[in-house]
């Protein structure tokens, strides 16, 4: 089908502000969080087409991001199918336990959101959502025998884990990124998000329609202009009727399979019954308090604690970024470049590729021996690399990372001597 027009989108909708391109890059700062930054860059929207392309009213590009821009769905439910390929070596499922620890927070908790959403970022996850509003979601995550589940309903977030049968609770905070882990069962934020930094390094397109999840959609296809970037194209199924994004694939400039492909397998916008966000702790499950200042220990069911605010996706502070997870504070976090070939550099205080934190010390291990050793005017270091995000971290403790090539990393590396 070719109906369409294919033009060139050079900024966002007119009512969106535009991201700077620092926040873009700072999603990638992280060599080990490589995965988890991705993460947060795709969200947990949407789902497989079906075959036979319905025959849609012609729409431009910009019509489409003015479309998705302008929905307000605020009620659905469905399922969500997610798979994510980023070309990490098999390592016995130590992977998800090196996210987690990214990841941070929960204080031990199995049930904690923060953690505990973060090993969506590999493998195939089924998922059930649910929203009603901005103070009500609800996602689970469905294993074999298992289910985990997040519920944020008004001031309370509750996240469960059936198999250890733990319970963790926190107290939505007032700001809306501190409602991350629950705002990602929204389909349409990360899409809003991603296209608020459109610009002229990106080219957006309408690329003919599908069925997903039995709805008609368009296909709204994001390809980066500039030749550094490791990421070949964003493609967003757009429902037609509610411009409610319904699948998401990322697919790397290498070719092969996507790195992240996630969506609805089945979807409905009517409104959810309130008991699916109701939650009462189960008899006998150890309940973990989140506390401002710090969490309280695990307490039977029945010793609930005081509630402070503070919750689960709390928003980063100084000391709580990158260099965070080598044992240091952010030093000296700059971004080189502008748009898809940005390139976040900070100094983690390491020297010789080692820092005096434990974390570091098991992480820079791990470096060494699945990393590239590289060199240049820069001195010696080591590229660990995915098929989305690469990082070179340099013998004197440099980082420099991002979704670009190992060679883009050299280079600047270079150019900052």
């Amino acid at each position: 089908m070719a109906p369409y027009e294919s033009d060139d989108v050079k900024g966002a909708a007119p009512d969106e502000e535009p991201r700077s391109a620092g926040r873009k890059a700072a999603r990638y700062a992280v060599p080990v969080a490589v995965v988890g930054v991705a993460a947060v860059t795709i969200g947990l929207v949407p789902a497989l087409a079906d075959s036979g392309d319905p025959d849609l009213p012609k729409i431009s590009a910009q019509q489409l991001i003015e479309k998705i821009a302008k929905s307000d769905v605020q009620q659905l439910s469905g399922t969500v199918k997610t798979d994510t390929d980023l070309g990490l070596p098999d390592l016995g499922g130590m992977e998800n336990g090196m996210l987690s620890g990214a990841a941070g927070g929960g204080d031990g908790s199995s049930a904690a959101p923060k953690a505990k959403l973060v090993e969506l970022l590999s493998g195939t996850h089924t998922l059930r959502v649910a929203a009603d509003g901005p103070d009500r979601q609800k996602l689970s995550v469905l294993e074999q025998g298992a289910e985990y589940s997040v519920v944020h309903n008004g001031k309370d977030v509750w996240g469960y884990d059936s198999k250890s049968n733990e319970v963790y609770h926190g107290t939505a905070g007032k700001e809306a990124e501190d409602r991350r882990a629950e705002r990602q069962a929204l389909p349409q934020n990360f899409a809003k998000d991603l296209l608020k930094s459109v610009d002229d390094t990106t080219a957006v397109t309408v690329d003919g329609t599908a069925h997903v999840a039995g709805r008609d959609a368009y296909k709204l296809q994001i390809k980066p202009k500039q030749p550094d970037t490791t990421v070949g194209a964003i493609n967003i199924a757009v429902d037609a009727k509610t411009g409610v994004p319904l699948k998401y694939t990322l697919t790397p400039k290498s070719g092969g399979a996507a790195v992240f492909d996630a969506g609805f397998t089945q979807v409905s916008f009517a409104k959810p019954a309130a008991s699916t966000f109701d939650f009462v702790p189960p008899k006998g499950a150890k309940v973990t308090e989140e506390k401002q200042g710090g969490t309280e220990g695990g307490a039977d069911h029945g010793d609930m604690g005081t509630h402070e605010p503070g919750a689960p996706g709390h928003t980063p502070k100084p000391g709580d970024g990158p260099g965070g997870m080598f044992g240091h504070g952010d030093k000296g976090f700059h971004v080189l470049g502008k748009g898809w070939d940005s390139i976040a550099v900070f100094d983690t205080g390491a020297k010789g590729g080692k820092s005096s934190g434990d974390r570091s010390g098991e992480l820079g291990g791990i470096i060494g021996s699945l990393g590239d050793p590289v060199s240049g005017k820069f001195g010696k270091g080591t590229v660990f690399s995915t098929r989305l995000v690469n990082a070179l971290i340099t013998d004197d403790g440099k980082v420099y990372a991002g979704a670009v090539t190992k060679e883009a990393l050299v280079k600047a590396a270079d150019e900052g001597k």
